[in-house]
């Protein structure tokens, strides 16, 4: 049944107060959970629960960011949803203007984030130890999920940035991966102006840290092994705790090497690679 949620266009008060007002708000992620600056809710309206992603409050000094450029991030978010169709993508129902920016509202996604900080990280019941504990081949298959979209959306045109397991969503009883929160991701590969780049340290390549560096498909393909490491090993890249076959294994030395050169041109080869270790959805 449809609602004010998935209907209604603009509205003229904060968004935490629509959504109250429409119906039940269930979960609140402020500063208390992330520092980005973004304020997002779940909420219950109807029977459905969705899951809507705010600017946050456009006063507030606190985020690395200002509120303008949390704003844009929003609406690149949208442009990224809007050009790329795989399945591991929540659905964007609708888009409100709002007096903060724009409320987008995603589906509500069950699962576990896969990240935490460092200290819960290593805890054997954390989402991330419970994931690397799974038979390799849910494992094997959830990254064909993350690499086939990657895929997609190089195609498209998009170069990813700060991509991490804190964009992954696993739902341990329906064996499914999700990946969220793209919005820093761009269109075309560009020049680092910043240095060290948005991220974590363990994703990222080498040129993420150097300035005027270009940052294009061979650096995704960087992170993409560095899910691979992450993933389905203890993070570093020996053969002794990577629990893929040999194949796999050069895969991930070719693609996580510290020189451009070395790695795979691109994501199409990297996934074609991939899908010829008989790991790609194509073999399935």
């Amino acid at each position: 049944m449809n609602h004010q949620l998935l209907d209604i266009e603009s509205i003229n008060q904060a968004p935490g107060d629509f959504l109250s007002e429409i119906g039940h708000l269930f979960a609140v992620f402020d500063e208390h959970s992330q520092d980005s600056g973004n304020i997002s809710y779940g909420v219950k309206a109807g029977r459905q629960r969705f899951f809507v992603k705010t600017a946050g409050v456009p006063a507030d000094p606190r985020p690395f960011l200002p509120h303008q450029d949390r704003v844009a991030l929003l609406r690149n978010a949208i442009r990224l949803r809007g050009s790329c169709a795989h399945a591991a993508l929540p659905q964007l129902h609708n888009v409100i203007e709002s007096p903060h920016g724009p409320m987008l509202v995603y589906d509500w996604l069950e699962g576990d984030l896969l990240h935490a900080d460092s200290a819960a990280r290593l805890q054997p019941q954390s989402a991330l130890q419970r994931f690397r504990r799974l038979p390799v081949a849910e494992i094997l298959n959830a990254l064909d999920t993350v690499f086939a979209l990657h895929l997609e959306l190089a195609q498209a045109g998009w170069i990813a940035v700060d991509f991490y397991d804190g964009c992954l969503i696993y739902d341990f009883s329906r064996r499914e991966m999700r990946v969220i929160d793209l919005d820093m991701y761009c269109e075309g590969p560009f020049v680092n102006r910043m240095g060290r780049m948005f991220g974590s340290s363990r994703y990222m390549a080498p040129e993420e840290f150097e300035r005027g560096a270009t940052i294009d498909e061979r650096t995704n393909v960087f992170t993409l092994g560095r899910a691979l490491a992450n993933l389905l090993s203890d993070g570093s890249v020996a053969r002794s705790t990577f629990r893929g076959g040999d194949r796999l294994f050069d895969l991930l030395r070719r693609a996580c090497h510290p020189s451009r050169d070395r790695r795979y041109a691109s994501i199409p080869e990297f996934y074609a690679a991939w899908v010829e270790a008989g790991k790609g959805s194509s073999c399935s």
